[in-house]
């Protein structure tokens, strides 16, 4: 399927590593120029490298730390520089730690809170003129299966993550009139350092893998594919929706 998105122009954030580093490939490999970002970078030179090599596409990178004003405003800057105005933005934020209620002080609610939430609003607010100006654009927040299903022990994730889904339902109400699509992606448990963190290696994922029906974890890849499908023309009528790539972990309908 011919996505139609050859010679776009892609700002993905946390993207020198894990589920954004996979979107930054794909995208690549369907000819979108794409700019990666992350705080490291010695990680995104690596990236860089790595992209560039298999897939032959366009590759930028900009240092910059979304959680403060001025790590936002260097992206920002490295995006018009290398694009001019931006065509598709992909949020995307490491998440807070893990402990319940109690084991968390309210600076670290607020930090989770500058990290998940503001780091998004900011980046849209960067890129939105340009999309606006262009008549198109395509903004996907990458958030956690949390926000419907909240997972045990993490409290900070699962209350400020939720908090995307009213934002991105109203941003696609608002920016619909500008062929602008605005969706969430949640990824269910997927292989990639953060999931090892937080549950050790494969031999002890057993405990949660029973709960999916597909019975295993995701591979980064899987999950890049249906975020690249939303960013293309194919899918300019989807927007609004917040899509789980979980194997069926949620169990609402």
């Amino acid at each position: 399927m011919d996505l139609h998105i050859k010679g776009k122009k892609a700002l993905v954030m946390a993207s020198s590593k894990g589920l954004g580093k996979a979107v930054a490939f794909e995208l690549a490999r369907e000819g979108v120029n794409v700019l990666i970002c992350s705080r490291t970078e010695k990680d995104l030179q690596v990236a860089q490298a790595e992209i560039i090599e298999q897939t032959g596409g366009k590759v930028h990178y900009a240092v910059g730390d979304v959680t403060t004003s001025e790590g936002r405003t260097s992206i920002l800057n490295k995006a018009k520089e290398v694009f001019g105005s931006t065509d598709i933005l992909v949020t995307n934020a490491g998440g807070p730690p893990a402990g319940s209620f109690e084991d968390h002080s309210l600076e670290q609610w607020e930090a989770a809170y500058k990290l998940l939430l503001e780091s998004t609003v900011a980046m849209i607010q960067g890129v939105l003129p340009g999309m606006k100006d262009q008549k198109w654009g395509r903004i996907i927040t990458i958030t956690s299966q949390a926000i419907k299903q909240p997972v045990n022990g993490l409290i900070l994730s699962n209350s400020v993550r939720a908090s995307l889904l009213g934002l991105v339902k109203t941003l696609s109400n608002e920016l619909g009139q500008y062929n602008i699509t605005v969706n969430n992606v949640l990824p269910g448990y997927t292989e990639t350092e953060r999931l090892i963190q937080l549950r050790g290696d494969a031999s002890n994922w057993d405990a949660f893998t029973n709960d999916v029906p597909l019975g295993r974890v995701a591979q980064p890849e899987e999950f890049a594919a249906a975020v690249t499908f939303l960013a293309s023309q194919r899918a300019a009528y989807i927007t609004g929706v917040s899509l789980p790539v979980d194997g069926g972990w949620i169990k609402g309908i």
